[in-house]
């Protein structure tokens, strides 16, 4: 699963839990003034989770489809968590707050006014089982993250020994290039001493040569 997703997810529920206890709050408070003060800040809890969930749609679409369709099955659940959110704030934003209750009591056809308090704790509930499976979820990323980074450090050791490795041996050919090319320049010297050599003994020879049949024939015509 994206580890953006699992933020976003995070974030939606620790704000879903929030909102939550804030509607259960607001809906005891007497003052009109402080009732107004929690209300502005459901509504912009709420916003605020509009803009989470929207996140997740984006990131849950842009993922490979295995992963994608887990990621959509649990943004279902969110928009529909969401929703109620959503009827919770307009019951305790309500004028008239008998009103809002008699007509949610109508809707979900409960005839006790205590259930919409049990509605209450049962969605805090789940939002805060919620909010635990995604706190195991990034400890588990975290781990897996930290084992992959050890890999990755072995990986990078190894690979280090492995370049020292060879430059050492790469030296070692550099200096045994170094080592062949003075024996070829020696080698060359040499040659050309021989042949240098060879020239002189030669013209020697030949000299005596010459020197012999100058002298064989001095005696003869003498």
């Amino acid at each position: 699963m994206s580890d953006v997703f699992e933020g976003y997810e995070r974030q939606y529920c620790e704000l879903s839990t929030n909102l939550s206890r804030k509607c259960h709050s607001a809906s005891t408070v007497s003052d009109a003034e402080e009732k107004k003060g929690k209300i502005a800040e459901i509504k912009s809890g709420i916003d605020e989770a509009d803009v989470l969930i929207r996140k997740m749609d984006l990131e849950a679409r842009s993922l490979q489809p295995s992963a994608k369709a887990v990621c959509l099955s649990k943004l279902r659940e969110y928009k529909s968590d969401l929703n109620q959110l959503k009827k919770e704030f307009k019951r305790v934003s309500s004028t008239d707050t008998k009103q809002s209750s008699r007509e949610d009591l109508m809707e979900s056809g409960v005839a006790d006014p205590h259930a919409v308090s049990a509605d209450q704790r049962g969605r805090l509930a789940m939002s805060v089982e919620r909010l635990d499976q995604s706190s195991d979820r990034i400890r588990e990323s975290r781990r897996l993250m930290l084992e992959t980074e050890e890999v990755g450090i072995s990986i990078v050791q190894d690979l280090s020994q492995q370049r020292q490795t060879l430059l050492h041996a790469h030296s070692k050919l550099h200096g045994v290039d170094d080592a062949i090319d003075k024996s070829k320049k020696v080698l060359t010297a040499m040659s050309r001493r021989m042949t240098r050599n060879k020239w002189i003994v030669t013209s020697v020879i030949v000299a005596l040569i010459l020197a012999i049949i100058l002298i064989i024939s001095y005696k003869l015509s003498h």
